[in-house]
């Protein structure tokens, strides 16, 4: 452990126990955040330094990460940039575009927002291809990301899966394409799914939903030349597809995009270059889906 690097962590609950391993893995000191006993427990068994049930009561840190409930984040990770310290703060930014401008326009140097399917190995190489133009000009990006049921209860599911697929938009293309038209599914009142089109040339069409009887993720690059797919959060390769008839398998490091991402922070708090997602890339995803959002009919700003 590095003794003069200090992590605070807000929130020590189903993903954040994740994160304070990868964190505690990768040297650091971490002090935890939770008002959930159980959860301070579970910090305590995880190898958290300082523990206690509000951040205002733990000390001064280089840096923070921010796993609490969505609809939280900005409400938590304020304090802690007013404090000084670097904030890596759960995606999204938060479900509120007029918060998420206010936190950029007040720190837009030390907030960066934690996107994992940008670090993932798969995306990269997407992304590579991509920019080398290995397979032509780029068509379209096409995602999709369907489950039955989410855990998460303060916020519908629409803010927790459609950020993901678009920064995937981000790293793959170089940008955020414009929101264009979208439908969403409503049941009972609260938006389980959404289906938008981005963009024109290239183009990115997004599927999320919680309403489905089959788990898929899949990521599929089309270009003039061929198309390349990521075909699962945990495959081991992405396959390309050539117009000639040829295929390939390439494969991809199995370290996973949390820690890999957990690490470019931590390098960032030593010096380093600032992890990807900075905050102004935080609030174009907020800001593209609260768009999508709108045209599917939708409140823009959290609703559940």
């Amino acid at each position: 452990m590095d003794p003069s690097l200090t992590i605070v962590l807000a929130g020590c609950g189903r993903w954040g126990r994740n994160i304070l391993r990868d964190l505690v893995g990768l040297g650091t000191r971490v002090a935890v955040a939770d008002p959930d006993p159980a959860a301070r427990q579970l910090a305590a068994a995880g190898g958290a330094w300082r523990i206690a049930a509000d951040a205002a009561d733990l000390p001064d840190a280089d840096g923070a990460v921010v796993a609490v409930p969505t609809a939280l984040h900005a409400a938590v990770a304020g304090p802690l940039l007013a404090r000084g310290m670097r904030v890596f703060v759960e995606k999204p930014l938060t479900p509120d575009p007029a918060a998420a401008r206010e936190l950029v326009r007040a720190y837009p140097d030390r907030l960066f927002v934690m996107e994992k399917w940008r670090h993932h190995p798969g995306v990269e190489e997407l992304a590579r291809i991509a920019r080398t133009g290995e397979l032509g000009p780029v068509l379209s990006l096409t995602t999709i990301r369907i489950d039955w049921g989410c855990p998460h209860t303060d916020v519908d599911p629409v803010w927790i899966l459609a950020p993901h697929d678009l920064t995937i938009g981000l790293e793959v293309l170089g940008h955020i394409p414009e929101p264009r038209a979208a439908r969403a599914e409503v049941v009972d009142g609260s938006a389980v799914g959404l289906t938008g089109f981005l963009g024109d040339d290239p183009w990115q069409s997004i599927e999320v939903s919680a309403r489905s009887p089959v788990r898929r993720r899949e990521v599929r690059l089309s270009c003039r030349d061929g198309v390349a797919v990521l075909g699962d959060a945990c495959a081991e390769a992405i396959e390309v597809f050539r117009a000639d008839g040829a295929r390939e398998r390439r494969t991809l490091s199995t370290e996973l995009p949390l820690r890999r991402e957990l690490a470019a922070f931590v390098a960032h708090l030593r010096g380093g270059p600032p992890p990807k997602s900075s905050a102004a890339d935080g609030l174009a995803t907020v800001e593209a889906l609260a768009r999508l959002r709108t045209l599917a009919g939708l409140p823009a700003e959290r609703n559940h």
